[in-house]
């Protein structure tokens, strides 16, 4: 099957997860993309958090599949000079260095241009150009906090509290990808490359936007409706935590199931929406509040929505969290169990839809990793195990024209 990006070769000068992220899938939809990393030592997730002695970490092993890893020192000047074919033949070049760091290196936005206009450059960023703190060294919790994620979670009365996804890693690496594929598609019009960045703090702001729309409400009314703070609490001027309530106008909660006092994750999400209500009633054997004005709309429910809660965690109390999604799911109420790591990595259907893949490794034997998030009618990206440092070293070199005789010198020289 050929693969939408095959022909297009990608200089991967990222590291870590955010750059990474990006480059990965783009690998998967058939991208040639060339890692390029110290020699020596290369990506920091190589070694941080290691499980196997001497073998990659699966850190690095499940955010770099399906390239090719190339070393060079682009200190020295033969390291340059590959640098520079490689660019001169090369589609796109992704980086997460620190500001000025490609400047640096030689390799400014106008030495780029020079030796390749057809040339993208495409850069993770902290925050945007010209921001106040532009120059401030950016990591995912810090991202989550600059981004406004951290001030709207977590519970009223607790401090912010960061999320365990990769809001400022991972999605700004999705981000990026949707920015070389849109330059991608001008080049075909103009013929010219150009430069695309995308910042953390700009990503994660792009995920709170329905917290930034709850603040103008807030501004305007004075309070949010579909908060739990509503009508029994007070508002300042800011959007507050809201605990475990939807955001997007249906009250909902986590909720205990059967076992909750010895299992940590007994638990399932409950929404209560609008048009589910007459479902609800009849899941719960509360035929009743159909019709009844305490219950019967929204705004009657939501003083006493956590009396409804708790009269539901009492219909849970003898169901598994998979027992009672399976009763409520024929109903049609919008919930779902609470999975683990564990579960979802056991998960069938995810397996077979190839979400979780398990992939061989030259050292590490098979490892659990994701798999394409996006799914296509004709096109079904397989992952392969990410690369050894510098396994592709000599391939590389070769299709850039270079001899046996030219490697051995560069190994000499320890440029590559």
């Amino acid at each position: 099957m050929t693969k939408p990006l095959e022909g297009i070769r990608i200089i991967d000068f990222t590291h870590v997860q955010a750059g990474p992220a990006c480059t990965q899938l783009l690998a998967w939809f058939g991208a040639d993309v060339i890692k390029v990393e110290r020699p020596g030592s290369g990506d920091v997730t190589r070694n941080q958090l290691r499980d196997i002695p001497d073998a990659d970490a699966l850190y690095f092993t499940m955010l770099n599949s399906n390239k090719k890893s190339l070393t060079l020192d682009t200190k020295k000047p033969e390291g340059k000079e590959v640098l520079e074919k490689l660019i001169r033949e090369s589609d796109v070049l992704v980086e997460n260095f620190g500001p000025g760091a490609l400047d640096r290196m030689g390799f400014s936005w106008e030495r780029l241009n020079e030796l390749n206009p057809k040339m993208i450059v495409a850069s993770v960023k902290g925050f945007s150009d010209g921001h106040h703190y532009d120059d401030l060294k950016v990591y995912e919790n810090v991202a989550q906090c600059a981004g406004g994620a951290a001030s709207t979670t977590g519970f009223w009365d607790g401090p912010p509290t960061i999320s365990a996804a990769a809001l400022g890693d991972s999605n700004t690496g999705m981000h990026l990808a949707i920015g070389i594929l849109t330059a991608l598609l001008g080049r075909d019009k103009t013929g010219k490359g150009q430069k695309v960045a995308v910042s953390m703090q700009d990503s994660v702001l792009n995920l709170c936007r329905v917290k930034l729309r709850d603040q103008q409400r807030l501004e305007r009314v004075g309070y949010l409706e579909e908060y739990p703070q509503y009508p029994h609490g007070e508002f300042s001027d800011v959007v507050p935590r809201g605990g475990n309530a939807g955001g997007g106008g249906q009250p909902g909660w986590v909720l205990k199931c059967k076992g909750w006092e010895t299992d940590p994750n007994a638990y399932i999400y409950f929404t209560i929406q609008g048009h589910a209500w007459e479902p609800i009633c009849k899941a719960l054997g509360k035929p009743e509040w159909i019709d009844d004005p305490a219950y019967k709309t929204a705004e009657a429910r939501q003083p006493h929505i956590f009396d409804i809660f708790n009269t539901i965690e009492g219909w849970l109390a003898d169901k598994t969290k998979f027992e009672a999604v399976d009763i409520l799911r024929k109903f049609d109420i919008p919930c779902a169990p609470v999975l683990t790591m564990k579960e979802l990595a056991n998960d069938p259907s995810l397996r077979a839809s190839g979400t979780i893949v398990e992939v061989p490794h030259k050292k590490r034997g098979t490892y659990l990793t994701v798999g394409s998030p996006i799914k296509f009618s004709d096109l079904k990206p397989e992952v392969t195990a990410s690369p050894l440092l510098g396994e592709h070293t000599d391939e590389v070199l070769a299709s850039l024209g270079y001899s046996q005789q030219d490697i051995f010198n560069l190994r000499e020289v320890k440029a590559v």
